[in-house]
């Protein structure tokens, strides 16, 4: 089994203590086999193991959890530019974060909040981009008599210049959004989706 943060965190201060996992199991009153299981990822340390093991090592129990939560920042991070799958194809930039998710959800800290707002945006996004598509094909096809004034650039009315500028405001409002929520992960700051509809809380 893959070894995992909690578990490199516990060796590496097993190491710095001067002790072996003989030593270290003897201190923290656990079997042997339990400190090499521990260390080797192979089961992650909960309840009463946890709190023998940070007694032995001089730590609390939620010293050894914070640190290997704030090593996951880079996944929140991640998690944030999956979104970015909507430059794709708009249903990407649902369908990347929500598998992310998923496969981490419950293992993290912040991951629960994080996800859900990056999903709520990003569905209500995709309800919006598709309205405006629908809305373009709709004016070009059946012609809405929408009476606007007259003005034109490089050859385009002022209705077609709307339909075409909101899909890419969209766009592009969704992409700074994502790019400065994966810099506010990366510090550990809260990210911010507004505006979205709530649909995950």
């Amino acid at each position: 089994m893959k070894e995992t943060d909690l578990s490199k965190r516990i060796k590496e201060l097993r190491v710095r203590l001067g002790l072996s996992q003989d030593e270290l199991a003897t201190t923290s009153q656990l079997n042997l086999r339990t400190v090499q299981r521990v260390e080797n990822g192979e089961t992650e340390p909960r309840g009463d193991t946890l709190k023998r093991l940070s007694n032995a090592l001089n730590v609390t129990p939620n010293d050894l959890i914070e640190w290997t939560e704030q090593e996951d920042r880079g996944f929140l991070t991640f998690l944030n530019l999956s979104a970015l799958a909507f430059l794709a194809f708009p249903l990407l930039g649902i369908i990347v974060p929500l598998a992310l998710y998923m496969l981490k959800k419950d293992k993290i800290k912040n991951i629960d909040y994080t996800g859900k707002r990056i999903l709520n945006f990003q569905i209500s996004w995709c309800l919006l981009i598709f309205l405006s598509y629908i809305l373009f094909i709709g004016s070009v096809i059946f012609h809405f008599n929408i009476h606007i004034p007259q003005v034109s650039f490089a050859g385009f009315g002022l209705l077609e210049l709307i339909m075409i500028s909101v899909p890419l405001i969209l766009y592009l409002i969704n992409t700074l959004l994502v790019l400065i929520n994966a810099f506010r992960s990366y510090k550990g700051i809260q990210v911010v989706y507004k505006p979205a509809i709530p649909f995950l809380r």
